[in-house]
């Protein structure tokens, strides 16, 4: 059960650009968030959630169709680093 949500988690910041800009900002802060809503992550999973590259997780995001995308509409900076 608990790689299905390491597996959703990593889809959601792939498709969500607020929820990946703030995890390049505050990683634990936005798991904690997501495990508020139903995301259970073991301390190993959170860990290695939270030592993602958040480059790796731009480059994903880039190579996915726009129209799978949740644009942020605030106008914030991508996080391309």
């Amino acid at each position: 059960m608990s790689q299905d949500n390491v597996e959703r988690v990593i889809g959601k910041l792939a498709t969500d650009e607020t929820l990946r800009r703030r995890f390049v900002v505050d990683p634990e802060s936005t798991l904690g968030g997501l495990e508020r809503e139903g995301f259970r992550l073991s301390d190993c999973e959170r860990r290695s959630l939270c030592r993602m590259d958040p480059s790796a997780v731009d480059r994903f995001a880039d190579a996915l169709d726009p129209r799978l995308q949740k644009t942020d509409l605030g106008g914030g900076e991508r996080c391309d680093g």
